[in-house]
């Protein structure tokens, strides 16, 4: 008889163990029809085969649901893709200084009604300091603050984030050691100067991404004046 129970319990746990396999692979979001989104302009489709946004937000695990932020959006790039991810149960902060016109037109559409602006200096970044937040994203632009300046703003992130909420920082890289006067010049920044900021905040620093590399990179020119042709870090910090 005990035999006939444990056989019937492993086969019960076995159809769960297959259920549940079942409902998260349905459950997962298929990044690449995202982008296949009509309300998505062509010139930033064009920009899909060299930032390959479908693998950096897989390689970060954002979801459907997820309160996220996206920090110096500009056009919104990152903030039209991440509203239609996380979809009308999530929310996307996006957050610019200032917001341009173009982004304030482009919130108001029906599909973005899950996007709220923030404006206002990085040092004092808006985010909610409630630790609701699944997912922070800085997209090429880390470089572009001052260094008391980026400081401040990732601890405004880690106080945003939950406890195993993600920070995604994605960058173009300077060569090692390189100073700070290349942030300005060449509009690259150091692998090694973010993470030593940002785990100095409290982060841990989980992986980082490979998809955006690019060995053929000499990293000493600028990335404004030679666009789409340099190594790009991609960087999964976490908050413990």
């Amino acid at each position: 008889m005990s035999r006939i129970a444990n056989r019937r319990g492993a086969a019960c746990f076995f159809v769960a163990s297959v259920l549940l396999l079942c409902a998260a692979a349905r459950s997962a979001p298929n990044y690449k029809e995202i982008l296949l989104s009509s309300d998505r302009p062509e010139d930033e489709k064009a920009l899909d085969a060299v930032r390959k946004p479908d693998e950096v937000l897989a390689f970060y695990g954002v979801k459907r649901g997820d309160k996220v932020a996206d920090l110096f959006a500009a056009q919104g790039y990152y903030t039209a893709i991440l509203s239609h991810l996380v979809g009308k149960d999530g929310v996307v902060y996006s957050a610019s200084q200032p917001i341009r016109p173009e982004l304030r037109e482009r919130a108001k559409q029906p599909g973005m009604a899950n996007v709220r602006l923030i404006d206002g200096p990085f040092y004092r970044l808006a985010l909610p300091q409630d630790g609701s937040l699944d997912f922070v994203l800085i997209h090429l632009d880390y470089h572009e603050g001052k260094p008391e300046v980026r400081v401040a703003m990732n601890r405004r992130v880690f106080g945003a984030l939950k406890h195993g909420g993600v920070y995604g920082v994605v960058d173009h890289s300077a060569k090692a050691g390189e100073a700070e006067a290349v942030a300005k010049k060449l509009h690259r920044i150091d692998k090694n100067l973010v993470i030593q900021e940002v785990t100095g905040v409290g982060f841990r620093l989980e992986k980082e991404g490979e998809m955006l590399r690019r060995p053929d990179d000499t990293r000493d020119f600028s990335t404004i004046k030679i666009r789409n042709k340099s190594d790009r870090f991609v960087l999964k910090f976490v908050k413990p």
